[in-house]
């Protein structure tokens, strides 16, 4: 294969993983926004458009995987290869969440919210930017943007331990609330989850550039316990 054919097909690649990442961050916002107007078939659209994302992340692989098979890449080629698998794996575990958010939103129904729901939209915002920078900073190989993730990833931690602390204190004043109190919990450990796939995108834009594996989330940074469900 000629290297203009096999440069095209690389960039297509490229191309793609980046329009699946623009599906998964509306799925995100449109989760997000079916559980606060409880919108129930919004819900029910972002629950049939999973399978869209699933599709997409087999699609690329399969693709990088004959790439890799048919030709033989240098090594910064195949490592872009191997990026790409990697954040079309971490792209369709985030749209599992978005669904799972939206899941959420049905299970809660048209059940007067506990609370207004302000801290979630703002960790689904902060998470949504650091997704789409993400993304960006991919197709242009920014290892800056991608050096620089740990503090946005900080502050949605941070507005996580919020809602912890703030919906544990609405189920030891008023037990009616453990239900949602608990299926809001979930939804902010699903978003915050969405920062830290985020951040191991960014580790695959350094690995990309630079050809070395480096750690930008260290497990445990959040003080706050994990909810066990993973709906």
């Amino acid at each position: 294969m000629p290297r203009e054919v096999f440069d095209r097909q690389l960039q297509e690649l490229e191309r793609d993983l980046f329009h699946m990442g623009e599906i998964v961050d509306e799925s995100i916002g449109r989760a997000v926004d079916a559980l606060k107007r409880q919108d129930l078939t919004l819900a029910q659209q972002v629950i049939a458009e999973d399978e869209r994302i699933d599709n997409f992340q087999y699609d690329l692989e399969e693709r990088a995987l004959i790439l890799i098979a048919t030709q033989q890449p240098l090594a910064s080629d195949l490592r872009t290869i191997a990026s790409i698998i990697s954040i079309a794996n971490e792209l369709e575990r985030i749209g599992d969440y978005a669904e799972g958010i939206a899941t959420i939103a049905l299970r809660i129904g048209n059940q007067p919210h506990i609370k207004p729901l302000i801290d979630i939209p703002r960790m689904a915002s902060l998470a949504r930017h650091m997704l789409r920078g993400s993304m960006e900073g991919f197709l242009k190989r920014d290892v800056e943007w991608a050096q620089g993730i740990g503090p946005l990833d900080d502050e949605v931690d941070h507005l996580y331990d919020q809602v912890y602390r703030e919906l544990l204190t609405y189920m030891l004043e008023d037990p009616r609330t453990i239900t949602q109190a608990t299926y809001l919990l979930w939804v902010a450990h699903k978003l915050e989850r969405i920062a830290d796939r985020t951040t191991n995108i960014c580790e695959r834009i350094l690995f990309t550039v630079t050809g070395r594996q480096q750690t930008l989330n260290e497990p445990g940074d959040s003080s706050t316990p994990i909810p066990r469900d993973e709906a």
